[in-house]
C-alpha cells in the first residue's frame, strides 16, 4: 500500500473516474465495473473511485490505479450510507484500497454514534490507512481536519436534508475548502460539462471525480431524453 505522498503524487491534477452500480441499476456487477475501470484507465484516469469489496477486488485485476474505496450500506437508524459502520472498514481492509471513503457529515451514524467517536475508533485500529472525508459544507470538512482525516471531498453537497436543492458543483464551497484546508482537496458532485471540470481545476484541487457523467447510461440517456422533450 502506497503512503499519502506517493499517493498525491499520482492523482494531482488529474481525473478519478467512480465506477459504481447498486443493485437496481442495470449495470450492477462486479466484472461489469472492472471493464468501466479499465476504460477508464485507457482514457486516462488517474485513479479509480469503487464501492464495495466485490467491485474492488475484481477491479484490482484490470487496472493498476489507485482505488479510492467505499462501502455503500444503508441501515435503518442512521441516513448514512457510505462506509457507515466499522463493519464496512474491515470488509474494506480485507481488500486494501489504497483510500477509504467515508460519509463525513455531523448526522448521526448506525448505533448513534458521532463522527468524531467512529472515526477515533477507525484510526485507532487502521492507523495507517489513508482517509477521505465525504463532506457537504465547508463545515463538514474543517471538523474531518480536525480529526485527522487525510482528503476532504464534496461528495455529499446537495446529498443532505441541510443542502438539498444547492447547485451542484458547488465552485464557492470549492474555493473555500482549497484556501483554507491544510489538507488536500478532491472535488466531487455534479460534474457533467468539460467546462465545470475545467473551472473546478481553476483551484489548487487534489483531483476531481466523475461518476455519473462517464458510468451511468441510465442517467446519461435520460438527460438527452429530457433534453428532447424540453425542446
Amino acid at each position: 500500500m502506497m503512503n499519502k505522498e506517493e499517493l498525491f503524487a499520482k492523482i494531482r491534477g488529474g481525473l478519478i473516474v467512480s465506477c459504481q452500480a447498486l443493485k437496481t441499476e442495470p449495470l450492477y456487477s462486479s466484472f461489469i465495473m472492472s471493464r468501466m475501470a479499465y476504460a477508464a484507465e485507457e482514457g486516462g484516469a488517474v485513479g479509480i473511485r469503487a464501492n464495495s469489496p466485490e467491485d474492488i477486488s475484481e477491479i484490482r485485476k484490470t487496472v493498476d490505479l489507485p482505488i479510492i474505496g467505499l462501502y455503500k450500506v444503508d441501515y435503518p437508524d442512521s441516513e448514512i450510507y457510505i462506509t457507515p459502520t466499522m463493519r464496512e472498514v474491515d470488509a474494506l481492509m480485507a481488500v486494501r484500497p489504497d483510500v477509504i471513503a467515508m460519509d463525513a457529515t455531523e448526522r448521526v451514524r448506525p448505533g448513534g454514534l458521532d463522527l468524531k467517536e467512529f472515526f477515533r475508533q477507525v484510526k485507532e485500529k487502521y492507523p495507517d490507512m489513508i482517509f477521505m472525508a465525504d463532506c457537504s459544507c465547508f463545515e463538514d470538512a474543517k471538523r474531518a481536519q480536525e480529526l485527522g482525516f487525510d482528503i476532504a471531498g464534496t461528495t455529499m453537497r446537495g446529498y443532505t436534508e441541510a443542502t438539498k436543492g444547492k447547485a451542484i458543483p458547488d465552485f464557492d464551497m470549492i474555493h473555500q475548502m482549497t484556501h483554507e484546508l491544510t489538507i488536500p482537496v478532491i472535488a466531487e458532485g455534479g460534474i457533467w460539462e468539460t467546462e465545470q471540470l475545467r473551472r473546478v481545476f481553476r483551484e489548487p484541487v487534489l483531483a476531481a471525480v466523475i461518476g455519473t457523467a462517464i458510468t451511468r447510461p441510465r442517467e446519461i440517456t435520460r438527460r438527452f431524453v429530457k433534453a428532447i422533450h424540453e425542446e
